[in-house]
């Protein structure tokens, strides 16, 4: 599974769940890759872009403006995260080569992809790590943070793993800064960015469909955070039978959307007994759609079935175009066999005792 490519997450929550926020760093070393830098590391804040470092700038760089503005206020963090950037570099190179000569791989276009995070829960303290490897896309050697053991997922990686569990230093440092330097960090970044960033952001809601026996999707798009929930009722009970769930995708504006299907005939009988739910971390009220089918939209010929949510202004085309790409969206994943995960992929098996840019 390629690490860097596993940046969705299914969040199934229950109504109250504390907020989650995660501090994560990809850290990538390639080797002829063209046009593309030979090590870069990108840090994300729950799944926003907040930081840059590669090899041909070789400095720690922010990406959102309320972090430029945090680099005027500490530039010394910054500067701390350049150094650590530098001799992760120096470190990631070394395991990539390393790694090809385990391999008997030739100096063709390879990868070596680290990611290392945390999570923490600001109304329980409760704190969660995470530190994974991979080398060509495939895993090679995971941290599990609960028990502070080794995992090797190739045959190449038992060796390291030896290595590692005998290297105590380094397990003490490992979980310093993890658990202490990382979540640090995290509440930092939190404090100074809290009204830019953390503050939730209720999405839109439609009930699509694409045709009348087709199942009546329910589709939240424009949320924030991604600690959401979205389900199908019955006379105010969860239902599980005949509901399919979606992915959790992200939006270009850093919100999110997802959906949740449900197989039933929209009769009068029905109306009414049906709702979409919606609940969102940090936002006490449940946002909740009616199925009824004159708030159903849909590409059907019935123009009666045609119609807007309360509350907006939706043309045809691009009812028709959503309901195109949920679809196109969930074949391309259902073929690739894609397995969203949270948390992420990552990878610091490696002994670099520095802190994470």
């Amino acid at each position: 599974m390629n690490l860097l490519l596993v940046s969705m997450l299914i969040v199934q929550i229950h109504r109250g769940l504390p907020v989650t926020y995660s501090l994560t760093y990809f850290h990538t070393a390639s080797s002829q890759v063209t046009n593309f830098p030979d090590y870069v590391v990108v840090a994300y804040l729950n799944d926003i872009e907040i930081g840059h470092y590669d090899s041909n700038t070789s400095k720690a760089e922010a990406k959102q403006e309320w972090m430029k503005n945090f680099t005027t206020v500490d530039p010394e963090h910054f500067l701390g995260q350049t150094q650590s950037g530098t001799r992760d570099e120096v470190k990631d190179k070394e395991d990539l080569e390393s790694l090809q000569k385990s391999f008997n791989h030739t100096e063709a276009l390879h990868i070596y992809q680290r990611m290392t995070g945390c999570e923490w829960n600001d109304e329980t303290d409760e704190i969660k790590s995470w530190l994974q490897s991979s080398y060509d896309g495939e895993d090679f050697l995971a941290l599990d943070t609960k028990t502070w053991t080794w995992t090797a997922a190739k045959p190449q990686a038992v060796p390291m793993k030896h290595k590692l569990d005998h290297d105590r230093d380094l397990m003490e440092y490992i979980k310093f800064d993890l658990t202490e330097i990382c979540v640090h960090n995290l509440k930092k970044y939190l404090n100074f960015g809290r009204n830019l960033f953390i503050r939730p952001v209720l999405p839109e809601v439609f009930l699509l469909q694409k045709t009348p026996s087709s199942p009546v999707s329910c589709f939240a798009t424009g949320f924030y955070p991604s600690s959401a929930a979205l389900n199908w009722r019955k006379d105010g009970k969860d239902l599980h039978e005949n509901v399919v769930h979606g992915e959790m995708l992200p939006n270009p504006d850093g919100t999110f959307q997802m959906t949740v299907d449900l197989k039933v005939e929209v009769t009068a009988e029905v109306e009414g007994k049906y709702e979409c739910v919606f609940q969102l971390s940090g936002v006490k009220e449940d946002l909740v759609t009616k199925l009824e089918r004159r708030s159903i939209l849909s590409n059907a010929s019935d123009e009666g079935n045609v119609r807007v949510t309360v509350g907006a202004t939706v043309a045809v085309a691009a009812v028709i175009l959503a309901i195109i790409v949920i679809v196109a969206i969930r074949h391309k994943n259902k073929k690739a066999n894609y397995d969203p995960a949270a948390g992420d992929d990552g990878t610091e098996h490696s002994e670099n005792k520095t802190d994470e840019s």
